[in-house]
């Protein structure tokens, strides 16, 4: 009997190191607020205003899994499976004729991670994902999406069919590498992409660096909402007559410091869109042509003023300017963003944003999730948000 009992506390003691060694852990946002937007296309012309229950204003609702598995030696097994779903209507997010079968479309990644970096496989966002930490995105999230930063990458686009390498924090400097398979037989560089950025951390202030490329495939490998409102491929565009030449070019430059209470920061990119083919990731013309713009340079400032440890002011200006062919002015767009975020808990915060974007010489692409019709749209969101 006593042979017994300690062959299970042996057991006991191994089954609980291995559950030590182990672990998964279940976690989410839900961000869900009301929208006020003026001037929204009705058609033919007209606009209105709307009133809407908007789901992922700041950050898209999500759920997700991720684990880590102690393998020794410095070395862990680790996975990461996230989708994303819009809580006012309880559906799936992007649920097109594209992505409704995508079920972990947000991040769906293996790998292993020790002292020298982290490797992981999969479906995942580039470098830039990362470095939007340093700009207006980490404050205003989506609200801002329509004035460019969806288009240069630093609102999270994913690669599909992607491996990335990332340093380890060396002294502060962070280093990042990405490459997308395009997987087409025949054609190797038909529809692929690669990422190569850094950041650098230390103490105040913050730095980033990120260079994206993607060239055109056969077939389309991520969906993504632009900010014409337009579904289309994002890192691998569908352009049978250049399969294989490059469709999109990204740089980005960021850069953050903290002030005390106040973070202040700007930040720079560049697009670049060689094939210039309705389909691909842009901004439009007045013109009725499909034509998207070829080239847009991206500007930002901004602060986040800490009145108290739970209440942050903020505001940011973001302008664009973009080249159209065949348009002889450039494309002019400016968002003007101010707001509050008041947090009730580590996990749960109120906000409120008030918003315009005005459009000069191209499509006004609206603040939030509708068009505009007119060179300014004025837009007033108040929601919470809830992370688990």
């Amino acid at each position: 009997m006593k042979k017994s009992l300690l062959a299970l506390a042996v057991l006991g003691a191994f089954a609980g190191a291995a559950q030590a060694q182990s672990s998964v852990t279940i976690y989410g946002i839900v961000d869900t607020g009301v929208v006020y937007q003026s001037k929204v296309s009705t058609g033919g012309g007209n606009t209105g205003s709307k009133f809407s229950l908007n789901s992922g204003i700041i950050q898209g609702s999500r759920i997700g899994f991720k684990g880590v598995e102690d393998l020794g030696g410095g070395l862990s097994a680790v996975f990461n499976l996230e989708t994303g779903f819009t809580n006012d209507n309880g559906g799936l997010q992007g649920s097109d004729a594209v992505t409704s079968s995508n079920l972990f479309r947000r991040k769906s990644v293996v790998g292993l991670s020790g002292g020298f970096g982290t490797v992981l496989v999969g479906r995942q966002t580039d470098f830039a994902d990362t470095i939007s930490a340093y700009t207006a995105v980490a404050d205003f999230g989506g609200l801002i999406q329509n004035s460019g930063s969806n288009l240069n990458r630093l609102q999270g686009v994913r690669t599909n069919n992607s491996i990335s390498y990332t340093t380890a924090n060396l002294s502060g400097f962070t280093g990042n590498l990405m490459y997308g398979f395009g997987e087409t037989a025949g054609k190797t560089s038909a529809g692929q992409a690669f990422g190569i950025g850094g950041k650098y951390e230390n103490g105040p202030l913050g730095l980033g660096l990120n260079y994206y490329q993607s060239k055109a495939g056969a077939t389309p490998s991520d969906v993504s909402l632009i900010p014409n409102g337009t579904t289309v491929t994002s890192n691998v565009y569908t352009n049978a007559a250049n399969v294989g030449s490059t469709g999109q070019k990204v740089l980005n430059v960021v850069g953050s410091y903290q002030f005390g209470p106040a973070r202040v920061y700007a930040n720079y990119s560049r697009v670049k869109q060689d094939l210039n083919t309705f389909g691909t990731a842009g901004f439009a013309p007045t013109s009725a042509t499909l034509a998207v713009s070829k080239k847009a340079d991206m500007y930002e400032v901004g602060t986040a003023y800490a009145l108290s440890p739970s209440l942050k002011l903020l505001g940011a200006v973001q302008h664009t300017r973009a080249d159209f062919d065949g348009a002889s002015n450039k494309g002019k767009l400016t968002q003007i963003s101010v707001g509050a975020d008041y947090w009730l808990s580590k996990r749960t915060d109120l906000y409120a944003f008030l918003s315009n974007i005005r459009a000069t010489d191209m499509v006004n692409p609206g603040v939030a999730d509708s068009t505009g019709n007119d060179s300014s749209q004025t837009a007033l969101a108040v929601g919470i948000r809830h992370k688990f």
